[in-house]
């Protein structure tokens, strides 16, 4: 099974999801990606610091969402509704398997928390929250 998370710049949220989701499971392949990523950067000091502290390694680069990695997922989720209805016009043969993360495991229209630009306690929230929904998540799949 393939996962992408997909978010804004690929530096903070998703990079975390990917982190903890390959943690929790070897088994699933997993990858992330930004709607409006540069590609290169480095995953954000803040998110880095929160993934050490629950030593989750990650080497992680940003890079903007292609067509071959909507090709490439069997599911895709998203932080947001509005990261996932730009997937959704931007490919909308990837209607089929484009959730927000939150919509796929609570059934809720809500986004996840972003910390950007914030403290690391904000980034703290925002992993905590992740790490709750990706343990469901991956129970589900």
């Amino acid at each position: 099974m393939r996962v992408l998370f997909v978010c804004t710049g690929n530096t903070c949220r998703s990079p975390m999801a990917e982190a903890i989701l390959k943690k929790i499971n070897e088994q699933i392949e997993v990858k992330s990606a930004g709607i409006f990523a540069a590609d290169g950067a480095g995953v954000s000091v803040n998110a880095q610091t929160v993934l050490k502290e629950k030593n989750i390694p990650c080497s992680h680069q940003s890079r903007t969402l292609t067509k071959e990695d909507i090709e490439w997922a069997d599911y895709i989720f998203t932080m947001t509704t509005s990261h996932k209805n730009y997937i959704m016009q931007m490919f909308p043969k990837a209607a089929d398997k484009t959730f927000s993360i939150k919509e796929f495991v609570l059934g809720r229209h809500e986004d996840v928390i972003d910390p950007y630009g914030g403290p690391v306690e904000l980034y703290r929230k925002t992993y905590n929250e992740l790490e709750s929904l990706i343990r469901q998540l991956a129970a589900k799949l």
